[in-house]
């Protein structure tokens, strides 16, 4: 690995949802051989770097999210040849590779989990966090899983319960047990030495658990948040003491850091936390013997992103977390597309695309918004995502923001595929296909382009500092590294001397 190792401060990082980007093997799944067709165009956005999520064997019963083998890739994706032809060409186009680790848990296929379960006594017995029930039989303490109801599962073989904070075919690890955190470290090591430059580290806050297993205290309903979890989840009715974001957690983050600097890798930790989440980004990002930089979810909000909005936020992590390095994002797989959460028009995505490049902090794309893309309007029948289907429909879950990747208007599903699809390519997307927007000055792609553009022509954009941010009515200002001024009139009439929705940046 080489070049500067503090590339990612600042750095514009570009999000693939593997199933959904490119299929080369004429199954309907998108795989790794289709992210490599598609390298040039993510190296044209002018971004810094990739995030792929999962591609590891697994049953898929979270898409990916669910490893059964760290070291494997999924046959669905392709091989390990596959993913050496992507990182050589990746690195042939001066893009970093950051691949989705999922450490807090495991598929209940896994054969550690296998072997856990099997017995109270074997090798791996304390690899999973288990708890004898109550003299009740009911469960060990109140915790919730994202999923919905209990965060315990019963398991016969061991007449004990198992944690899942998500779903129940998805264990959590025991990180108070010192042999299961070198065996993630080592899958760490074994990921860098096949030329990775880092790591999205899947909900990073929940490695560790409270030893004692105390329950959490209520939350009371002023106070709920559905950031982490949709409002119909009974998971924000929790303050979250004890089931994630333990101080435990912070001594695993430095032996975390300490094998990633031996490779110059860089990690971004997600952080899903309603209650604490400045707090947690201050802890895991300040200084430089943890993680470099953290997910947050303020921009993925269903709150409009106004002016006032954004001086908030940035009041808030002034006062929270000083010192904690932001990687902010307005869309990913997870939360409705931020063009239909925000019901904006294409002019409206551009200013956003502006304004998002001249934020302090790094940041990320989700592939298809650079197109514009809106989040698709599936029926119940077309539904694969497991937590749409348990709360439908009042959450319709995360396949709107998954279905593929549109390259070509006029070919069937869209050029991602020559079968049927995993999810429907919808009819609104095609018009919106890179083939149609590529070379039209006007497009958003274009609009995409102009703005990482300008970010890598201001180097004050990238990491320097930020001061003088205010309000006024829809217009937001800010100064970055004393060296460039914003203005970004947010509405869609003129305000401040700015046209609706004008974004201006220009020289102190």
């Amino acid at each position: 690995m080489s070049g500067d190792i503090n590339w990612w401060k600042g750095a514009a990082i570009y999000q693939i949802y593997p199933r959904s980007y490119q299929d080369t093997g004429g199954d309907g799944v998108g795989d790794l051989a289709g992210i490599t067709q598609r390298l040039p165009h993510i190296a044209g956005l002018g971004v810094d770097a990739v995030w792929i999520s999962p591609f590891f064997t697994s049953p898929m019963k979270d898409f990916g999210y669910d490893v059964s083998d760290y070291r494997g890739i999924d046959p669905l994706f392709g091989d390990m040849a596959d993913f050496d032809a992507l990182i050589a060409r990746a690195h042939e186009l001066g893009l970093k590779v950051l691949i989705d680790l999922v450490l807090s848990h495991t598929s209940d296929q896994h054969p550690w989990f296998a072997e856990s379960r099997a017995s109270r006594d074997n090798a791996r017995a304390d690899w999973y966090v288990w708890a004898d029930p109550k003299p009740d039989g009911t469960c060990p303490n109140n915790w919730l899983s994202i999923f919905g109801g209990s965060a315990w599962q019963w398991d016969a073989r061991r007449q004990q319960y198992y944690l899942h904070n998500f779903l129940t075919s998805q264990p959590d690890l025991n990180f108070h047990n010192r042999d299961v955190q070198d065996a993630l470290l080592d899958v760490v090591r074994f990921w860098l030495e096949r030329g990775v430059d880092g790591f999205r580290l899947d909900t990073i806050n929940f490695y560790v658990h409270d030893a004692q297993l105390r329950d959490n205290p209520p939350l009371p309903p002023a106070e709920r948040k559905s950031d982490t979890a949709p409002a119909v989840n009974p998971y924000n009715h929790q303050r979250h003491l004890f089931d994630k974001s333990q101080p435990e957690n912070l001594a695993f983050l430095e032996k975390l850091r300490a094998v990633m600097d031996g490779y110059g890798a860089a990690a971004v930790g997600e952080i899903g936390d309603s209650e604490r989440a400045w707090e947690v980004l201050e802890e895991y990002t300040s200084g430089n013997n943890r993680m470099h930089m953290s997910y947050v979810f303020d921009f993925l909000s269903g709150d409009s992103l106004t002016a006032q909005r954004v001086v908030d936020v940035f009041s808030e992590k002034a006062r929270r977390a000083p010192k904690g390095w932001p990687c902010w994002a307005f869309s990913n797989h997870d939360v409705v597309r931020h063009a239909t959460r925000w019901n904006l028009s294409d002019p409206a995505i551009r200013a956003y695309a502006t304004l998002l490049v001249c934020l302090q902090g790094s940041i990320c794309l989700y592939q298809g918004e650079e197109l514009g893309l809106p989040e698709a309007d599936l029926t119940f029948e077309d539904l694969r995502d497991p937590y749409g289907i348990e709360f439908w429909p009042e959450f319709k879950g995360r396949d709107g923001c998954r279905t593929p990747m549109v390259w070509d208007g006029d070919a069937p599903y869209g050029g991602f595929s020559t079968a049927r699809p995993w999810l429907p390519v919808p009819d609104a997307h095609l018009p919106l296909a890179v083939d149609r927007q590529d070379g039209d000055a006007g497009s958003v792609l274009t609009h995409y382009r102009q703005a990482l553009a300008l970010r890598h022509q201001h180097p004050a954009l990238r990491d320097g500092d930020q001061s003088g941010m205010r309000a006024d009515g829809p217009v937001l200002s800010f100064t970055r590294g004393g060296a460039v001024h914003v203005r970004a009139n947010l509405s869609d009439a003129p305000a401040g001397g700015l046209d609706a929705w004008q974004v201006m940046v220009g020289p102190v």
